[in-house]
């Protein structure tokens, strides 16, 4: 399986509701812009009731749409990262070069077994 699924969590740091919004504005506009109709499949944005934790829910057709995403938005994850804490789950088999570019989040890595 190629396609690769990613959960991005952010625990957002108190009053910074307004601007992980607006950053989520600005990478939603990049991936309408750069990435829809390619290599990005579901790229969603939730955000809990009480405002304090943001997840994104990703799957691409494979790593190295991962890559490329992770370098059309990297000044925006330069900005969320600095007012959350963020953690990251990888589904399926990544390569080793999206393994090396995700080694320093420490993600969670989960390698496809089976399914449909």
């Amino acid at each position: 399986m190629k396609k690769i699924q990613l959960t991005a969590k952010f625990k957002i740091h108190d009053g910074k509701f307004d601007e992980a919004k607006a950053i989520a504005d600005e990478c939603i506009a990049i991936v309408k812009e750069k990435e829809e109709g390619k290599g990005t499949l579901r790229y969603d944005w939730y955000f809990s009731p009480d405002q304090t934790e943001c997840v994104v829910q990703e799957m691409y057709a494979d790593s190295d749409a991962v890559l490329t995403h992770i370098g059309d938005v990297q000044e925006q994850l330069g900005k969320i990262f600095a007012i959350s804490d963020f953690t990251l789950e990888v589904y399926g088999n990544p390569s080793a070069e999206l393994q090396d570019a995700a080694a320093a989040f420490a993600p969670d890595v989960y390698f496809f077994y089976l399914g449909m």
